[in-house]
């Protein structure tokens, strides 16, 4: 599967509503098929105000595909992208190729707080 890591500087004093405006998007990408693991603001307070999104993949092509219905969809665009994305300072992506069981592991650990 594939992991897909996301951190997001938000605007200095807007983290906690930018994680409200994020929340508010996970039906949109639960809609086209997108597994969110988690979306949390980071521990870490040195480092600014950062926002964690996590989300998982059957494949590369797969979370292609998918970004694409997203991102390219009308109802981002004219919804609430903008909104979010005036929140967001900059961000970072990471993805990782990893075993189907260590990317449930981690969803399965990261639920409760998360859901």
């Amino acid at each position: 599967m594939i992991l897909e890591i996301r951190t997001y500087r938000a605007v200095p004093g807007r983290l906690d509503d930018l994680v409200v405006r994020m929340r508010a998007v996970l039906p949109m990408l639960s809609e086209v098929g997108i597994d969110v693991v988690a979306l949390e603001p980071s521990l870490d307070e040195d480092e600014g105000e950062h926002a964690v999104l996590i989300r998982s993949f059957a494949s590369r092509a797969d979370r292609d595909r998918l970004e694409e219905a997203f991102y390219g969809s009308e109802a981002w665009r004219s919804g609430p992208r903008d909104g979010v994305m005036e929140l967001i300072e900059s961000y970072h992506t990471v993805v990782l190729d990893l075993p189907d069981d260590a990317v449930r592991a981690l969803s399965d650990a990261l639920s409760p707080s998360f859901r």
